[in-house]
């Protein structure tokens, strides 16, 4: 049966259009309740049992049956091996990738990073001291898929941070191993590697076993059972997030050729069936194009079947009255990746609230940003854009407050803070304060 990828049209004119606009944004993040109750077995078995759990669970998802959890333990000189032995344009490619994402990464850190501190007028120093998290595991995707990309944006960050250790955790379906996520492992400065996947080895960052050492946060996408596990373990580590389906929203005011866009719309659909591929536009007669040209292109991708379904099931193409309107059902839907496809991206940027990442103008793909610009790539997604921010240096490092209160700092803000004590009732509170005071 031949492909067909005919993305819902609507228009922002229509009476209908509130309703049909809501209705293909709805996606829910609820996992199914046999995965909920499975992570659970999982979680408790390995905080239970530790090394033994992760073992057979390791033989029975990835078909890989070792004597112990120290047999999957990558060391670094294999890491450096499979660094030497990718092909030299590979090398290159990563080395390059690397660099710009540690580059941007450590502009955050000097922008954000830095503790700080002053005295006010009576001596007293008030200040934040900013620390790393002492260990960080990154769960990075194998099996069907392979990402190094995912290492290199998990692992470079909280490195810029200044974690002393960082725990990669990468499934090897079969003892199958990927020389290009070794090698970005290599690069980016993983402490450690361990061949496991699944909710076992979240469970295993999360509370620690024999072999694998507890982390103080996980980071990473995975299927649906690495996030219901990360649901379950936050609270005894710190997440990243919650990921839902990628997604993409271009607005495009007619200047882009229509095949760049198409492709741009494909680049997310490719992912799974559940990703988001979303055109807006005030020109109708462009949005046809661009409907012609995924009509056309669709046949020449490997992955054509699930980019249709995607296209069919989530994927829209809405004509607006206006670039503002378009850039205001933009902020309304805070996509993962918003593409600006225009003649002039700078007028529109301002007006553009909520995204996880903004790629401004024709030339800038999201596959850029995905790879190798330098800002990280794990984005909020399912509209979480309006509260959440992209993985940065931030994530890796944790806020102490600085408080040193001299004799005569004592003697202002003890009255204050005694007042308000006695106010709630907290007689000790109160006293501890007054004590340090001259005159008590």
């Amino acid at each position: 049966m031949e492909l067909v990828a005919n993305p819902l049209y609507l228009s922002t004119a229509s009476a209908t259009f509130e309703s049909d606009f809501q209705a293909r944004l709805h996606w829910s993040d609820q996992a199914d309740a046999a995965i909920e109750q499975r992570v659970a077995e999982i979680l408790a078995d390995v905080q239970l049992r530790g090394d033994a759990a992760v073992l057979e669970y390791t033989r029975r998802y990835d078909a890989l049956d070792v004597p112990s959890v120290a047999t999957l333990a990558l060391s670094p000189a294999e890491l450096r091996q499979a660094f030497d032995a990718i092909p030299n344009a590979q090398r290159q490619a990563l080395q390059a990738a690397a660099q710009r994402v540690r580059s941007y990464h450590e502009a955050q850190k000097q922008a954000t990073g830095q503790s700080w501190q002053y005295r006010d007028a009576d001596g007293t120093l008030l200040g934040q001291k900013v620390t790393p998290l002492d260990r960080v595991g990154i769960y990075v995707p194998g099996g069907k898929a392979a990402y190094p990309s995912s290492v290199l944006m998990n692992a470079i960050p909280a490195q810029v941070a200044g974690v002393a250790e960082i725990i990669m955790v990468v499934p090897t379906p079969k003892g199958e191993k990927n020389p290009l996520v070794l090698a970005a492992a290599h690069l980016a400065g993983v402490t450690q590697v361990f061949t496991i996947g699944g909710a076992q080895a979240v469970a295993a960052l999360a509370y620690g076993t024999a072999t694998i050492p507890k982390v103080d946060k996980i980071t990473g996408p995975g299927n649906a059972y690495v996030a219901a596990a990360k649901r379950r373990v936050f609270g005894t580590v710190g997440i990243d997030m919650i990921a839902g389906p990628s997604e993409i929203l271009v607005l495009a005011d007619g200047s882009t050729p229509p095949d760049w866009v198409a492709m741009d719309l494909f680049s997310q659909a490719e992912h799974d069936e559940l990703a988001q591929s979303i055109l807006l536009s005030p020109d109708a007669a462009y949005i046809a194009a661009v409907q012609a040209s995924i009509s056309r292109l669709l046949l020449e991708m490997p992955r054509a079947a699930i980019i249709a379904r995607s296209l069919n099931d989530r994927g829209a193409l809405i004509h607006t009255r206006s670039m503002e309107e378009a850039c205001t059902l933009s902020n309304r839907i805070a996509p993962e990746h918003l593409e600006v496809s225009s003649r002039e991206p700078a007028r529109w940027e301002p007006l553009l609230k909520h995204a996880g990442a903004i790629f401004l103008g024709a030339y800038t793909s999201e596959s850029l940003g995905d790879y190798c610009a330098g800002p990280n790539h794990v984005l909020p997604t399912s509209g979480t854009a309006r509260f959440s921010s992209p993985l940065g240096v931030y994530d890796f490092q944790k806020r102490s407050s600085l408080i040193e209160v001299t004799q005569a700092g004592a003697q202002v803000l003890g009255p204050i803070a005694a007042e308000l004590a006695y106010g709630e009732g907290l007689q000790a509170h109160a006293r501890a304060a007054e004590m340090r005071l001259l005159n008590s």
